[in-house]
């Protein structure tokens, strides 16, 4: 059986080590692949990659995607050579333990792993119990203070060392697939846009976004500079397919089962509406999720922009979010690269989404 074709581009930015704040080889990936196709290209003061088409286009339609991930940043080593640590973004803290890291240094990366009282060691009590942070460290087999601050600085940042394989069929898992496959849809739906310029009305921008983990902090600034009329948010959201799951709380979402396209107040009817009608005309399967306040991605500083923007927000289903090995069918990831074409395609001048 032929194995699956993944993306270049995509396996380059999954491989990328790129917390929050500290986004520097995601951005060398968005540059090599996107870059050299667009019409203008740059980035910010806070790291965003910011390419467009068309640039005299109408309407401005921006798409973005974030290429941050959560982390690991050191605060503190102590005598014996055990580096302590916060969490960059929203951790799970019962997985972070027995984990192997790469830590990002001045001189390259090292490698360490992270520890705790093993369960011989605790009494009952304790066995019962999520270790704090706190009580977990970074182990790099340094024996002193002096020795491990010869290798490592306060500040510096670590990832799972997870990295990307393909476990069944177009059905992948890997460290950061949050948001690394948002960040590869705007990127190449920037790249195939670029190959039709005078086909479509639109001037198209994709934003490689930074720090969304920590606060959207990316896309506010963003979407300020691009001031776009529509704009659509893309990253992952939970497929509640696995077992433990009530779909009565959770929504019902499959993986496999097609882009995710939200509906609530975050996001604007007609934007959604033509979103439908896209996936319709390419029978694209598509499943539906409803979020009553602002959604806790892009889509929501996107929203806000200078006067407001209409806005759309479409998730990859993955299930395991925010652990160190995440899964998504990559059938659902060409699925939304196809349907954000179409979109683009389908916009014509005055389109704005005003209602």
């Amino acid at each position: 059986m032929a194995t699956y074709s993944v993306p270049r581009f995509l396996v380059e930015l999954l491989h990328a080590r790129s917390p929050s704040g500290y986004e520097s080889e995601a951005q060398a990936v968005f540059d090599r692949h996107v870059k050299p196709v667009a019409d203008s290209y740059t980035g910010d003061a806070l790291g965003n990659r910011i390419a467009t088409v068309n640039p005299k286009g109408d309407p401005v339609l921006m798409l973005a995607g974030h290429m941050d991930e959560l982390g690991l940043i050191i605060t503190y080593v102590n005598k014996d050579g055990y580096l302590y640590f916060d969490t960059i973004g929203g951790h799970d803290l019962s997985v972070i333990s027995g984990r192997r890291v790469i830590i990002q240094t001045a001189a390259g990366t090292i490698k360490g792993v992270t520890g705790k009282r093993a369960i011989h060691l605790m009494d009952d009590e304790d066995r019962k119990k999520v270790p704090k942070k706190h009580e977990i460290w970074i182990d790099i087999g340094a024996g002193s203070k002096s020795e491990a601050l010869a290798r490592v600085s306060i500040g510096d940042v670590a990832t799972y060392d997870h990295e990307f394989e393909l476990i069944n069929g177009s059905i992948g898992a890997a460290r950061a697939f949050d948001n690394k496959v948002g960040a590869y849809v705007v990127g190449e739906t920037l790249i195939r846009l670029s190959r039709e310029r005078k086909k479509f009305a639109a001037k198209v921008v994709s934003v490689a976004t930074a720090q969304e983990e920590i606060g959207v902090r990316g896309a506010t600034t963003s979407a300020y500079a691009v001031n776009p009329h529509l704009a659509i948010a893309v990253d992952v959201g939970h497929a509640t397919d696995h077992p433990d799951c009530d779909n009565r709380r959770f929504g019902e979402v499959k993986l496999g089962g097609g882009p995710v396209l939200c509906r609530g107040a975050n996001i604007n009817p007609k934007v959604y509406e033509r979103l439908v009608r896209a996936a319709r005309k390419l029978r694209i399967p598509y499943q539906l999720e409803a979020d009553p306040r602002p959604t806790g991605t892009d889509a929501r500083a996107l929203q806000l922009g200078r006067g407001g923007v209409a806005t759309g927000l479409i998730s990859i289903p993955l299930r395991y979010m925010h652990t160190p090995s995440e899964m998504v069918d990559l059938e659902d990831v060409e699925r939304t690269v196809q349907l954000l074409v179409e979109f683009a395609r389908g916009l014509e001048k005055g389109d704005y989404g005003h209602w």
